[in-house]
């Protein structure tokens, strides 16, 4: 790989970095389906067990296919180290055990993945870490809710499903005049329109399976950051207790690395021309997505972001019945989940992504039984809002 990356633009890294061509001269990156290394000699393998020497030892925490994924995303998000996981949750697991300990504290939004909530609630509180939640904008509510054992700031932004926006750099300053890290969930925005580092955030967290493979086929996650936290730290969690990607996912991601400014940018286009046009449905009661001039941080967005997104939720009239119906209605649309895919999908999160979690949990999230959200794709718009038309009549 040149020496001279550094001077690359994103989408020269995106299709170029972390690429150390072999003997064999390749152009694509090849996979190493190994899980181990032989060594020239028992001092070599010594030297290298303890440090002394690089190189590789074992694929639960050295494989070349995976490191030049982690070497390609931590320069796309500006961090100096990557670890690479096997889920998104994984990779805020391995966080969480790598910077916690039993005592300690952790602030978070509450609008986040419900996954997430349960991992927090039902897990980490297991072993001595409590979390206490706040709006996700009220910056007020962020500094009250700081104890002396807080360690830990952790959000999603936009966040997971109404598209609610904060003020990285603010809540940086927050954080560190209090002594705590903040992590930042980047999954919905990707480094292409929004770099938290570059903000102030200590660490970024990805699930790989949404954006970055960007066509549903592999699950994989990604921590972000300095040498220290994430380069030592949570490489050494992943060392010890081996949450790894597999090399052939790590091959997958890397190759939707090499379209992922391409794919991010027609999904923000598609969004934003798809959210237009529900505003102007009669039974549709409310549009979350950045792009529009009615979301309450629009401006915020603007300022933060390089573009909106591909992910938007809508509220119909007459709740859970109204919006099974229309899913159902659907026949383009996926009904699935996952999102970040080329094709569109939608889901009801009541009873899907925030199933887990209580009726009073989600009210407090402002998660209605009306609530859809879509992860825009790249067919043609017209054809998503034939889709929906059915279904919103």
């Amino acid at each position: 790989m040149s020496d001279d990356i550094d001077q690359w633009g994103f989408d020269t890294r995106a299709v170029r970095a972390g690429q150390h061509r072999t003997n064999e001269g390749e152009n694509s990156e090849p996979i190493f389906l190994t899980s181990s290394y032989v060594f020239k000699n028992a001092a070599e393998a010594a030297a290298r067990f303890s440090g002394a020497e690089p190189g590789n030892i074992y694929s639960r925490f050295t494989n070349p296919t995976v490191r030049a994924f982690e070497e390609r995303l931590a320069t796309l998000e500006g961090g100096e180290r990557c670890v690479a996981t096997a889920s998104g949750m994984v990779a805020i697991l391995s966080t969480c055990l790598a910077l916690l300990k039993s005592g300690d504290h952790i602030v978070s939004s509450r609008n986040i993945f419900g996954a997430s909530v349960l991992l927090f609630n039902n897990y980490l509180a297991k072993f001595g870490v409590e979390t206490s939640y706040v709006s996700l904008t009220d910056y007020g509510a962020w500094e009250k809710a700081i104890k002396p054992n807080t360690k830990l700031l952790f959000m999603e932004t936009p966040s997971n499903p109404l598209t609610e926006i904060a003020d990285i750099a603010r809540l940086a300053k927050i954080a560190h005049a209090k002594g705590c890290l903040l992590v930042v969930d980047n999954v919905f925005c990707t480094p292409v329109l929004q770099q938290p580092l570059k903000l102030g955030a200590d660490i970024v967290i990805h699930s790989a399976t949404k954006y970055l493979d960007g066509q549903g086929r592999c699950v994989g996650g990604a921590v972000v950051g300095n040498k220290e936290l994430v380069g030592e730290k949570v490489y050494g969690f992943m060392r010890t207790c081996g949450p790894s990607l597999s090399p052939f996912n790590a091959w997958v991601f890397l190759k939707g690395l090499e379209t992922l400014s391409l794919r991010v940018k027609a999904h923000s286009a598609n969004a934003l021309e798809l959210a237009q046009w529900l505003e102007k449905q009669k039974c549709v009661k409310r549009v979350y997505y950045p792009g529009l001039a009615s979301h309450p941080q629009h401006e915020l967005a603007k300022k933060q972001q390089s573009g909106f997104g591909g992910i938007m939720s809508f509220e119909v009239e007459g709740g859970k019945d109204a919006a099974w119906k229309l899913i159902d209605s659907t026949r383009v649309i996926s009904i699935t989940a996952n999102l970040g895919d080329t094709k569109s999908t939608i889901t009801h999160p009541a009873t899907t992504t925030h199933g887990r979690l209580t009726p009073e949990q989600r009210a407090k999230a402002g998660i209605s039984d009306g609530l859809i959200r879509i992860s825009v794709g790249l067919e043609d718009v017209i054809d998503l809002k034939r889709d929906l038309t059915q279904g919103l009549s």
